[in-house]
């Protein structure tokens, strides 16, 4: 158990229980393992040079290179929908500095984390050093990690305009999907499974959600 002992410590402790409070609880995230995980993370560790009471506000968290962290929101209620499970297998796309790789690992499970930007990379590396269970991959992020496949639990955590077909084949038939959706510029969660023969996603909430870079949908050809 973590000992709160300085001033600091017990302001930023604050700062995740109003998040919890005025955030989280009334707006659907009922799983109490991903309240309690997210209460417990300092996420102002994942996000330097922004003052940890900024950290915690529900907005999207600039990261540089035009990278943001998602929302506090967006990330619990995704991860609520996941439905993760201690001893799964959860492949992440969007690793960005590491913050949703930290709260999966304290829901028990084991995490790919795969992010294609080198310098959120080398702040992931520093804010999760210690922290077991998590295996970062810096790459391109629509490739995933194949390497490790099949995953229980595919989690994006931000708006992608398609899924590929590359990350889709490393979820084993019936994984959990959970998503982020950039639809004509309105960004919405979406829960799912894969099938033996594709997937099927449905939307549950409109919610900002940062979009990332690598999905953009093929123009469709028009005469």
């Amino acid at each position: 158990m973590t000992t709160i002992s300085t001033p600091a410590a017990a302001d930023t402790a604050a700062f995740r229980q109003a998040m919890v409070a005025s955030q989280l609880r009334p707006n659907d995230v009922n799983d109490a393992r991903v309240v309690t995980a997210m209460a417990t993370v300092a996420r102002e560790d994942f996000v330097p040079g922004i003052a940890p009471d900024l950290a915690y506000r529900d907005r999207a968290l600039p990261l540089g290179g035009g990278r943001f962290q998602n929302p506090p929101l967006a990330t619990a209620r995704l991860l609520t929908e996941a439905e993760i499970v201690r001893g799964d297998r959860v492949l992440l796309i969007g690793a960005a500095t590491g913050y949703t790789a930290a709260i999966v690992a304290q829901l028990g499970a084991q995490v790919v984390a795969v992010e294609s930007d080198p310098a959120l990379v080398a702040t992931a590396r520093t804010a999760l050093a210690g922290v077991s269970g998590i295996e970062l991959v810096e790459g391109p992020m629509a490739a995933g990690h194949p390497a490790d496949a099949p995953y229980d639990v595919l989690l994006v955590d931000g708006a992608i305009e398609e899924l590929p077909e590359a990350l889709l084949g490393q979820l084993r038939v019936d994984g959990r999907i959970a998503m982020g959706l950039a639809q004509n510029g309105v960004t919405r969660l979406a829960v799912g499974r894969r099938t033996a023969g594709g997937h099927g996603a449905v939307p549950f909430a409109d919610s900002e959600c940062v979009v990332l870079p690598g999905f953009v949908r093929p123009a469709a050809f028009r005469f």
